[in-house]
């Protein structure tokens, strides 16, 4: 699951990466092209009370990020909740996050008071 929230920065935006606990594994590694595919770079977090996994990033707002998930240095997966998927050159896909906030919906407009209901 991805989440995404503003940055301290205005250029970067706050992304958690977060897998569930029904991934069993010693060790998970955020593995994609923000860290050069790099395998060990990124280790992701258990949390003891949920067991899921987790690490947070800052990504440069408006980029489009490839990754994956390298569970116990040997199994990948990739994220069920992901912006988009691609194919990879090892006939498999990729995760995709597009480092971007979720767009405001616009406040409704007030509605017209009812003349049958009187104020209390």
């Amino acid at each position: 699951m991805i989440t995404k929230a503003p940055s301290r920065h205005p250029n970067k935006v706050r992304v958690r990466f977060q897998l569930p606990p029904a991934i069993w594994a010693d060790q998970v590694h955020l593995v994609g092209d923000f860290n050069g595919w790099s395998r060990t770079s990124h280790p992701l977090t258990c949390d003891r009370n949920d067991g899921s996994w987790y690490i947070t990033l800052e990504l440069e707002r408006g980029h489009r990020y490839e990754f994956r998930y390298l569970v116990n240095g040997r199994e990948w997966h990739n994220d069920w909740k992901a912006d988009e998927y691609v194919a990879n050159p090892y006939g498999a896909t990729n995760s995709v996050v597009i480092a971007e906030l979720p767009k405001e919906e616009p406040p409704l407009p007030e509605a017209e008071p009812d003349p049958a209901v009187q104020p209390a």
